[in-house]
């Protein structure tokens, strides 16, 4: 594949044979963003796991001591806690009406959705709809719950999602190319102890094959970790 000249000049800059500590490779990733917009910053595992078994499909969530940079739309589905999802923040709020909104405009105007568990009913036979989008609400990321103000709160101050996907890695948006170095060390952290701390006990071997950090269309690099 051909490369701009940007990427080669940045390539150039990464060692594809060295793994970089997580102080190392969080300086680097910012000097070798191409991008002219504030880019997002990645990290990816590729892990020695089979999600055909359940106890390997790992999904969950992680704050971002720092958050990320990208502002989510929350629309918060619930009848009884209306006012607490408003004054935490949600920025649609609604219980049938919203979900009639969605069937009937075909709106999709927000990026989650957090509910009570009285409202499932209701957000489950909209599961053709909802689930191949990603918004289904779930217990597991936190996202159906009582406390639904903790859960908005947690979300606007960098709660992100974390899932393996169907050849067993996972990518998390981290922070922004324009974030200090070490805000984004900071955050790094939180994702690589999270991801090292759910490992199955079914997992015989090296768990973590690979682990790299990398920018909007930056070249990825190569992250030492304790495995």
């Amino acid at each position: 594949m051909k490369r701009g000249k940007k990427y080669t000049a940045a390539a150039a800059k990464v060692d594809t044979t060295k793994l970089y500590t997580v102080d190392e490779a969080c300086t680097l990733v910012k000097e070798t963003s191409t991008v002219k917009f504030d880019a997002t910053v990645d990290v990816s595992f590729r892990l020695n796991v089979d999600p055909k078994y359940a106890d390997q499909q790992l999904r969950g969530t992680i704050v971002l001591p720092h958050g990320n940079g990208k502002t989510k739309k929350i629309l918060a589905v619930t009848r009884s806690k209306t006012e607490e999802a408003k004054e935490a923040g949600a920025d649609f709020v609604g219980d049938k009406d919203m979900l009639e909104k969605i069937q009937r405009e075909n709106w999709f105007g927000f990026d989650i959705i957090v509910a009570t568990p009285d409202m499932m009913a209701e957000l489950g036979k909209m599961g053709r709809l909802l689930g191949p989008k990603g918004l289904m609400p779930n217990p597991k990321t936190g996202t159906v719950t009582m406390n639904i103000g903790q859960a908005i709160k947690e979300i606007k101050a960098g709660k992100v999602e974390y899932r393996t996907d169907k050849t067993g890695n996972i990518h998390v948006s981290i922070a922004r190319a324009s974030f200090d170095a070490n805000v984004i060390a900071d955050n790094l952290n939180a994702v690589i102890d999270t991801i090292l701390r759910i490992k199955p006990a079914s997992v015989k071997g090296q768990y973590v094959k690979n682990c790299v950090i990398h920018t909007t269309m930056g070249p990825a690099i190569k992250i030492s970790i304790g495995r």
